[in-house]
């Protein structure tokens, strides 16, 4: 008998640990996250969700070690891509939809790189992924929040990155705009991409997500929804006091 492939591992996190004002944010938090894979990372408010993120990237100073496809994050940030709350984000700042799509293949031009009309018809192209092809003129200022997060997504995909992190894409979109996320996000995992959302509405869950990772400053759980989902492991990271319906 044949043995089956290993699976790749897009992400590996070991004893992360991040302080503030030395009150420990993350405490030891770990994940093993095969590629191709699309990850909800759950957990109540201050378990320390976008701080895990943060820190993988090396946005936040902390201890532990982090590795993307078997390296060092750094020398693989060409390979991630990175959306950030909508919360974090200037959206005063005058630029258009199309300029902002664009910025997303700075790895690839460098800062000072050429646009050239592949890239521009790129740009379009993303945007007509998540239904904001004619906002592509609009100042990304005058959208609507769901409008500016598709538009956010669409400068990620621009990034053709492997490994995609997102902190909080629903929140505050209508249910048009949570569906096209979710049919983008799930289009991108069927063709290869590691994708990590932190995610609120537990609901949803395995309608979207095939693995979890629940967080209280530590790792509760992690793995596939069918098996790790489960009142037990919720209980776990929230407490006894949950109130929702049991997962499917």
């Amino acid at each position: 008998m044949i043995a089956a492939a290993p699976v790749a591992e897009a992400l590996r996190v070991s004893a992360l640990s991040v302080a503030y004002d030395g009150k420990l944010a993350l405490d030891g938090a770990a994940a093993h996250v095969p590629a191709g894979s699309l990850t909800a990372i759950v957990g109540p408010n201050g378990a320390g969700k976008s701080t895990f993120l943060k820190a993988i990237l090396g946005f936040e100073p902390s201890t532990g070690q982090v590795s993307a496809f078997g390296r060092p994050v750094a020398e693989v940030m060409d390979r991630i891509a990175y959306v950030p709350q909508r919360a974090a984000v200037d959206w005063g700042f005058p630029i258009r939809v199309i300029d902002t799509v664009l910025m997303g293949a700075y790895r690839r031009t460098g800062m000072l790189g050429r646009l050239t009309p592949g890239l521009r018809a790129e740009a379009q192209q993303a945007l007509r992924r998540m239904g904001m092809e004619d906002f592509a003129q609009r100042q990304i200022g005058a959208l609507s929040g769901g409008q500016q997060q598709r538009v956010f997504l669409a400068r990620a995909l621009m990034s053709r990155a492997d490994l995609y992190l997102l902190d909080e894409p629903f929140a505050g979109v209508d249910a048009a705009t949570e569906a096209a996320i979710v049919a983008v996000l799930q289009g991108l995992r069927d063709a290869g991409a590691t994708i990590l959302s932190v995610h609120h509405d537990l609901s949803t869950v395995p309608a979207y997500f095939d693995r979890v990772l629940l967080l209280n400053r530590k790792t509760i759980a992690e793995g596939p929804v069918r098996t790790h989902f489960t009142p037990d492991t919720l209980r776990a990271a929230y407490g006894a006091g949950l109130i929702m319906a049991e997962p499917g």
